[in-house]
């Protein structure tokens, strides 16, 4: 017999469905901003928009639904059979956003597809092998990682405040006051939400900012509802819907990125066993979550979606409820794949203006970050530690900044298009640091 804690502690555990289904609910609430943001972005650097952007919208809930599922339930080895939500990886953003400038227009989303599929089955392979690396990914690692990830998209989100590529090529719409102020509202209301209320509506402080900044826009005018008029009420998406193509410039950089992700989820998964249950994460845990990791991004990629990772804040959830049941993420998944079934969801929300997207998008962004500082909390900050952090961050963050300037243009594409991303090098050389550096003494 086991005490009420202890049960909650226990990823087997099936709390009653009264309190099990409003808790799922919570967890798709706390990551739906998140999961549609990146379809959005990707839609508007290819210059999509309409029903393309709807259906991207519509197949990102599928996939996440899917990979979540993977997850929680597992399938053999495949999963780590934890409360782990999955979403639309932001990680793949630096590199998913090149292509889509660089093809342009519905040509991009094969491209995009073939380079997730491939991506996933490589991020899988890594999974049958990361538990003999586990030594190598030290929250000194993974916290620069999942810091930088956050550090890298905040200009995208600031760009979104402007109101987003399309604006600022029309000089004359971005900056324009109504985005900065739109932007700005949902920011304030994110942050008075988040902490002047608490539990459900407390995690769920960006969507409430969404819809708050999204009911404003209405009546100034920055909204436009005839694609959800267009949009239909029921529909099942179709696998390789756009096709695919396999472009070597961008499969590289897909499964560059991969192993990036991979140490993004390492991370993830030692702080769900660790805030939810208070013990270290099981090779086996890793192994099989970074495997479905890579499955559910190849399942994606065919389906149209594009690549799926564990969600940090989904992480920061669990820690805050304390409520380890894999079976709450389960309902998540479902709710996902049956909203996924309505694409005047997707119409919706794909009218939504790119200020209040962009007001989300700079608190998410920076939520990341500081998810990326609490794993560097547990380092012992002495002087090689530090060195580390600090030739990490400056390289990465240098080149992504420098390359924008054709700093390294004599690199062939798909290696540029890697470094301007700033994660694989902060990947890279702390990882190298931390195993050739010699530790200090402790004091």
């Amino acid at each position: 017999m086991t005490s009420g804690t202890e049960d909650l502690r226990n990823p087997d555990y099936m709390p009653p469905l009264a309190k099990a289904i409003p808790l799922g609910i919570q967890h798709v609430l706390a990551m739906f901003a998140g999961n549609v943001t990146v379809p959005i972005i990707i839609a508007g650097a290819a210059g999509l928009a309409g029903a393309d952007k709807v259906l991207l919208i519509q197949v990102a809930m599928l996939a996440a639904g899917i990979a979540t599922l993977i997850q929680t339930v597992g399938i053999g080895p495949i999963g780590a059979r934890l409360p782990i939500v999955q979403g639309t990886s932001f990680a793949f953003i630096p590199v998913m956003i090149p292509i889509a400038k660089g093809v342009g227009g519905v040509a991009a989303l094969p491209v995009i597809f073939g380079a997730t599929l491939i991506g996933g089955i490589f991020h899988f392979l890594i999974g049958t092998v990361i538990g003999r690396f586990r030594g190598a990914l030290p929250p000194l690692v993974t916290g620069l990682v999942v810091m930088t990830i956050g550090l890298a998209l905040i200009p995208v989100g600031i760009e979104y405040i402007g109101g987003g590529k399309a604006a600022k090529f029309a000089s004359k719409d971005f900056g324009a006051w109504y985005h900065l102020v739109l932007g700005a509202l949902t920011m304030v209301v994110i942050l008075c939400v988040k902490f002047m209320t608490k539990g459900f509506t407390s995690a769920a402080a960006i969507l409430v900012g969404l819809v708050v900044g999204y009911l404003v826009a209405i009546p100034m005018g920055m909204v436009n509802f005839v694609n959800v008029g267009n949009a239909a009420w029921i529909s099942v998406p179709m696998p390789l819907n756009y096709g695919i193509d396999f472009q070597v410039a961008a499969i590289v950089g897909m499964c560059l990125m991969a192993i990036v992700s991979a140490i993004e989820t390492v991370g993830d998964i030692s702080g769900i066993t660790k805030g939810g249950a208070g013990r270290e994460a099981t090779d086996r845990e890793i192994s099989g979550g970074t495997m479905a990791d890579g499955l559910g991004t190849a399942l994606g990629g065919l389906l149209g979606a594009m690549p799926n990772t564990s969600y940090s804040q989904n992480v920061g959830l669990i820690s805050l409820t304390g409520v380890m049941s894999r079976h709450v993420a389960t309902i998540g998944a479902v709710a996902l794949i049956v909203a996924s079934l309505f694409p005047k969801i997707g119409a919706v929300i794909s009218a939504m203006p790119n200020a209040v997207l962009g007001g989300a998008a700079v608190v998410m962004f920076g939520m990341i970050a500081s998810a990326g500082l609490r794993l560097l909390g547990e380092v012992n900050m002495n002087r090689r530690n530090m060195v580390i952090i600090a030739v990490s961050l400056g390289v990465g963050l240098g080149l992504q900044n420098g390359l924008n300037k054709g700093l390294l243009a004599v690199l062939p594409d798909w290696l540029e298009m890697l470094m301007t991303t700033g994660l694989f090098p902060v990947a890279f050389i702390s990882i190298v640091l931390n195993l050739i550096l010699p530790h200090e003494e402790e004091v």
